[in-house]
């Protein structure tokens, strides 16, 4: 009963669990799989380590506390990111709970909104203090994927704080070689380099540049043509945001960098998208005469499901008409239009948009 339960919802966190309780038996991290579920831990061997507390409480309490933490992270990200008032935070984030990013990741039992508000906070009330950075390191040490916001402290002359999340991932890593040596040396050397661990690409709840060209073409690219379309464009991303960042629109150039984020890993969940949140805040706080049709239109395309329209599973993607290709790679299109008419914008007008400094206040 729970395990038919669970096939149907709260997968990753069932998955998540068999990870801390796969620790505690003292058997191989990345050789087994969850029972329940049938799919592998995927995660770093510190990530394993925090979810060990995972096991101790019965299952209906976990999802109960697991689901109610990750609402109040999404409630705190609302609020770093300028929704004013006390309760109005709580009331976007239960607007948001109709995006599909958002649900799922809480159907799924993820730990999206959890890494977001880390990386957030760093970059929003850390980047001017002592222990700026290192949230980042640690979100990076649990998930790989926010190494990427390293490299953009880099790009925006923050070595002091890129240090410091070097620092904190070095930190995490040696932890998993110092406690679980034998999984530590798998995950590094082998597991780590595994796509198929994580996923089929051409999936469309895969919402990539890889898995976009993989269902355009029919088959999957090569690496050089992958990370020729998926490279430049992430770096312009970035480059977007390093602008946003040094005209004191840390908000926005933060967003930009989870977007960068999505497009240049080679698995992007929808679930992951859960950056939308952050994206329609900033919008409906900027000074863009147009932001409210925008927001409506983003949200819209959000909430609709659409990328999961077309026949899918079974590589059924890789032969969508154009129409399926125009709504099963939506959150990619919308997307990259999004950006286009950013950069648009700003080569108009010559400035960053109007939007919020770091202190929460409209530039």
């Amino acid at each position: 009963m729970l395990e038919k339960w669970v096939e149907e919802h709260f997968k990753d966190l069932s998955v998540y669990r068999f990870g801390g309780q796969t620790l505690l038996n003292g058997l191989p991290l990345y050789e087994g799989a969850d029972p329940a579920t049938v799919l592998p831990f995927t995660y770093p061997p510190f990530a394993a380590l925090l979810f060990v507390p995972l096991t101790v409480l019965p299952w209906p309490v976990l999802v109960a506390v697991w689901s109610a933490a990750s609402f109040a992270a999404l409630v705190l990200v609302c609020r770093l990111y300028g929704v004013p008032g006390r309760w109005l935070p709580v009331g976007v984030a239960v607007a948001a709970l109709a995006l599909e990013p958002v649900w799922s990741t809480l159907t799924l039992g993820q730990v999206n909104l959890f890494l977001l508000l880390l990386v957030s906070a760093d970059l929003l009330r850390g980047a001017d203090r002592r222990w700026g950075g290192v949230l980042i390191g640690v979100a990076a040490g649990i998930k790989l994927t926010p190494l990427i916001f390293i490299f953009f402290l880099l790009l925006v002359g923050r070595r002091d704080m890129a240090g410091r999340a070097v620092g904190a991932l070095a930190g995490t890593v040696a932890v998993g070689f110092v406690v679980l040596p034998r999984d530590a040396v798998e995950f590094w050397t082998h597991a780590v380099l595994d796509p198929g661990r994580v996923g089929g690409v051409p999936f469309a709840r895969n919402q990539s540049v890889l898995a976009l060209l993989t269902r355009l073409l029919g088959e999957e690219p090569s690496k050089p043509v992958w990370l020729l379309v998926a490279g430049p464009l992430a770096l312009g991303v970035l480059l977007l945001a390093r602008r946003a960042w040094l005209r004191d629109d840390r908000p926005l150039a933060v967003v930009l960098v989870g977007l960068a984020m999505l497009l240049a890993s080679p698995i992007s969940w929808s679930h992951h998208w859960v950056w939308v949140v952050p994206a329609l805040v900033v919008l409906a706080r900027s000074g863009w005469s147009r932001r409210w049709v925008a927001g409506g239109l983003v949200a819209a395309v959000f909430a609709s499901c659409c990328i999961l329209w077309p026949p899918s599973k079974d590589d059924r993607e890789l032969a969508w008409n154009p129409l399926e290709q125009l709504a099963g790679n939506a959150y990619l299109w919308v997307a990259l239009a999004a950006l286009l008419l950013l950069a648009r914008h700003r080569a108009a007008v010559g400035t960053a948009s109007p939007g919020l400094s770091h202190s929460g206040h409209p530039a």
